[in-house]
Formats: structure tokens, sequence, C-alpha cells
């Protein structure tokens, strides 16, 4: 048997690598706080399973560095992307028509209102999970581009252009948030969700304002007529119905005014 009081106690063979290691020591001390003596065998398998241990730790310890780097290397790689969004510009003019809309400034503002308007919501909807939907919504237009809503040859193409951009843009967040942020992007486009249905009801009631506001503004640029944007508008019907006899009322009088060509 072996005292153990101190490392350089140690002169037995079995104990060489101990006392080249006295971090092991300590650690078996925690673990052993009452023993005196120690087998050189059993101690032998102390020390190896310890050190094996140790070097488990130091594995583990840098693979979760190595997973939190990447992580966050892909966080922000999608923070960067989504900049560019800023830069996509629609057809709808800023309410003082110094300049068109662009798809960022859109979403941010479909997100102010889904806050303003939750009362309007119809029952089940999730307030939160429809901003979320209006803030990433647009996200596909990074590479698509606005497509006007009037356009009937580019809305044939439209959902193919997205689809591929979806998979492009979120694919680049770490795959539970890609995953989380593609299903709010398809509930969305799905439109059958109390939640969906709200969120996409906003979508149809912003941009009518800014035309309201601006006396007809994209209508007139594109000779747009009340059947078009009645169409347009069915939306808001199913997502917010207590909204719907206000957007009638409105449309009836952007026609009378003139911002909104009757037929």
């Amino acid at each position: 048997m072996i005292q153990i009081n101190h490392v350089e106690t140690l002169q037995c063979n079995v104990s060489l690598h101990l006392a080249q290691k006295p971090g092991l020591l300590r650690i078996l001390n925690r673990q052993n706080p009452n023993f005196t003596f120690i087998n050189p065998v059993s101690l032998c398998l102390l020390i190896m399973v310890q050190d094996m241990n140790l070097q488990a730790n130091r594995s583990l310890q840098y693979l979760l560095l190595k997973m939190q780097q990447t992580r966050l290397k892909q966080q922000i790689e999608f923070i960067i992307e989504i900049d560019k969004l800023k830069n996509v510009l629609r057809q709808t003019l800023l309410i003082d028509s110094s300049r068109r809309e662009n798809s960022g400034e859109h979403s941010w503002h479909l997100a102010i209102m889904t806050m303003i308007l939750a009362e309007y919501a119809i029952k089940g909807t999730d307030i939160f999970r429809a901003m979320k939907m209006t803030l990433i919504h647009d996200l596909v237009e990074i590479d698509t581009g606005d497509t006007f809503c009037y356009d009937v040859k580019g809305n044939e193409s439209k959902a193919e252009r997205e689809l591929q951009t979806a998979n492009r843009v979120f694919g680049i967040l770490p795959e539970e948030q890609g995953k989380e942020l593609r299903l709010l992007w398809d509930e969305f486009e799905a439109r059958e969700t109390p939640t969906a249905k709200f969120a996409v009801a906003l979508d149809r009631i912003q941009p009518f304002l800014h035309n309201r506001e601006t006396e007809g503004g994209t209508w007139k640029m594109h000779d747009i007529h009340r059947n078009q944007v009645m169409k347009r508008m069915a939306p808001v019907e199913q997502g917010t119905p207590e909204l719907w006899d206000f957007m009638l009322a409105e449309i009836e009088t952007c026609v009378a005014a003139g911002y909104l060509r009757k037929s």
C-alpha cells in the first residue's frame, strides 16, 4: 500500500503519471476526501479514468465552442443578408409621394399595424405570431424583387421564384431557426389559419391606405379600376371582418374622389 500525502511522495512507477499532473491529484482528493491509502492498481485505474474524463471534457468543450461559433456565424450572416430587403422597391409610394416604398419599410409598417389593429383580429389569432409573419413574409423578395400585385404575367411565376428564395434565405440560419421562419412563411402564404388571414388582411390594407393618401398614386400610374381593387381587398373580409365595411366605404370614397377608376 502506498501512502498519499503529497505529490512528491509518489515514488511508485504507477504513480509517476499522477506526479506529472498534480491537477489530477486535487481532483482525486476532492472525489475521495477520506482516503489515506490507495492500492497501486486501483490508483493506476483511477488515474487512467480521470485522465480520459479530462480529455473527453476538453473535447466536448471544444466541440460546443465550435458549434456556438458556427451558430452565431450563421445568425450574423442572415442578419446581414436581410438588409438587402431595404433595396427592394415596391410600386407603392410613400404617403408624402417623395419616392417609392421599399419592402423593408413595408414589413415594418405591417408589424406596427399588427399591434395597433390587434383588437380587430378574428378569433384564434396569435398576434405575436402574426407580427413575426409580417416581418418575414417579404424576405423572399431579396432575390425575386417585388412582383406588382396587378401584374398578371409576373404573378404566374411568382410562387416558384419565391419558393427558391425561401429555401436559400431561411437555409442560412441554424436549422431549427430556419425551420421556424420557413413555417411562418408557409403559413402566411397558405392563408388558412386565423393568424395568417389577419396578417394577409393587413398586407392588403397598408398599400390601400398609401394609395388613398397619395390620391390614387399607384392606381393612377397603372390605370387600376375599382373591380381590381375589390378583388385585391377580398382577404380583408376573412382576416378582419370588423374592418370590411370600413374598406368598402373607403373604396367608394376613392372612386368618388377620382383617385380610382370606376370601371
